[in-house]
């Protein structure tokens, strides 16, 4: 009898194990958005733009999201307070002259004041599309769907203003029923495709970083409708999308005085992470850092609260770094080391474009030479801009920036050497030459 108990025995046990292995087996493999443990207390209809409705089914993570609108609190180099670029660097009113950065350039708050900044900023005018909405409201998916792209774009900013009613949200990031991560802003959707990519072939931690992509992108309004679109067509670094923008001819604005065909950049946080970064090459997407995973009891989450992880490095360093001190540590000294030699740039382009405006003003310069000056500044600005607009102070990719930085420094002193060559005027070479000129050339706003 003790023989046929332990067969039994044995065989329960194996049939136990089986079952166990089977389980695992299928919970690996299952897509994570379909295990999630939440009965759903409502149904979010497709691209439902209020989050509140969303917050029913996920309280944690909608309740981490409302905190985005009140937290106000710097870093040494960015932070969510909105303090004024224009202000802290005023610099950046001689860079931007003649463009209305110029006017009014505040620093990005949370994404719960999306919607309210836009509607605020001095930037906005009567002739100002619908474009400048597209990646401030979680309505804007629904929009998209009813109007498509160019009907959204071509409309404008007071035109649609009514329709837009939500700040950025739950619609933006994710898919209702499922919630799987998803593409929702066109202009993204068209440039993954310029590149032969398809985002639902990728995989969910491609996505917590993609997503991101669908605001966190350098782009352009294209065309008299000004529809957005991403310059990724040769490529997504700096000098493919220098060469995009050479090539079909386009330019923001031109500078006065100087008469440079100049170049925007806005938040190329996408781009530059992904250009081959040490985080990003070993797996680390967005969301491990801005959105670290958080405890509520027996409940794990991916905060809400977005913000630098530097107000909060144990939660979102402290997942792979085991001493958090010398992380923070080590930050501090990159956007040390990439902010002393932005400054640095900084005086490159005053020079530059100063010398620029007087070679300009001089009837018997060099249009040639002046027409190199220009291409030289026109690439060198924007390459700073590109690291300036940038959310990081360059740790998102710290070789890269650095990289960046000492190139466009070297293009910006030619352009001024150009400058002077072309007003056959050495006294234009002088360093400082902004701040030595009595009177100091005044840029027509």
């Amino acid at each position: 009898m003790k023989k046929y108990t332990t067969f039994i025995l044995l065989g329960i046990i194996v049939i136990l194990a089986a079952l166990l292995a089977g389980v695992l087996f299928f919970m690996k493999n299952h897509p994570v958005e379909q295990r999630a443990v939440v009965q759903p207390l409502v149904t979010v209809e497709p691209m439902e733009p209020d989050s509140s409705v969303w917050g029913t089914n996920y309280p944690l993570e909608y309740s981490s999201w409302l905190l985005t609108e009140s937290n106000n609190i710097d870093t040494e180099y960015g932070g969510s307070s909105g303090f004024s670029h224009l202000e802290r660097d005023p610099r950046q009113v001689f860079l931007f002259m003649g463009y209305p950065f110029s006017r009014d350039y505040n620093d990005d708050r949370g994404h719960g004041n999306a919607l309210t900044d836009v509607n605020a900023t001095k930037r906005v005018t009567e002739t100002t599309h619908a474009t400048c909405y597209s990646c401030k409201s979680s309505s804007n998916p629904a929009l998209w769907d009813e109007l498509g792209l160019e009907g959204y774009d071509s409309m404008l900013f007071s035109e649609i203003a009514p329709r837009v009613t939500e700040t950025i949200g739950c619609a933006n990031c994710h898919e209702a029923g499922t919630m799987r991560l998803i593409v929702t802003n066109p202009s993204l959707e068209n440039a993954l495709e310029a590149q032969g990519l398809d985002w639902e072939t990728f995989t969910r931690q491609e996505m917590r970083t993609v997503v991101c992509g669908n605001c966190h992108v350098e782009y352009y309004f294209s065309g008299e409708n000004k529809i957005l679109t991403c310059p990724w067509e040769n490529g997504t670094r700096i000098d493919q999308i220098i060469a995009y923008y050479d090539e079909i001819g386009f330019c923001d604005w031109t500078y006065p005085g100087a008469e440079t065909a100049m170049l925007k950049a806005q938040h190329p946080e996408f781009e530059f992470f992904t250009a081959g970064s040490t985080h990003y090459n070993a797996g680390v997407a967005c969301a491990d850092c801005h959105m670290p995973y958080t405890r509520d009891g027996a409940m794990k989450y991916s905060n809400h609260n977005i913000h630098s992880p530097l107000l909060d490095p144990q939660a979102a360093c402290g997942q792979c770094h085991t001493d958090v001190d010398y992380v923070t540590g080590r930050v501090n000294e990159i956007q040390d080391q990439v902010f002393t030699a932005k400054q640095a740039l900084e005086d490159a382009l005053v020079d530059a474009i100063t010398a620029l405006q007087l070679a300009v003003a001089d009837p018997d310069s060099d249009p040639a030479l002046l027409d190199e000056a220009r291409t030289l500044h026109r690439q060198a600005q924007f390459m700073w801009d590109f690291v300036s607009a940038e959310n990081s102070m360059g740790f998102h990719n710290p070789e890269y920036a650095l990289s960046i930085i000492a190139e466009a420094t070297d293009l910006a002193r030619q352009a001024q050497m150009k400058a002077a060559q072309a007003a056959d005027d050495p006294s234009l070479l002088q360093v400082g030459i902004y701040y030595t000129l009595d009177p100091v050339p005044t840029p027509v706003p």
